[in-house]
């Protein structure tokens, strides 16, 4: 079995939506501990 979320944003830039997740994980108690940018790790 497979479970999965998924959600449809529209309208907003990526930028906008990563800051939207960050603030509603900061709502529930939850953050992010860190970051890796891909494109400068490769």
């Amino acid at each position: 079995m497979t479970y999965f979320f998924t959600a449809i944003i529209e309208n907003i830039t990526f930028e906008e939506a990563i800051n939207k997740t960050k603030a509603a994980l900061k709502d529930e108690g939850f953050g992010v501990l860190t970051e890796i940018n891909i494109k400068n790790t490769l």
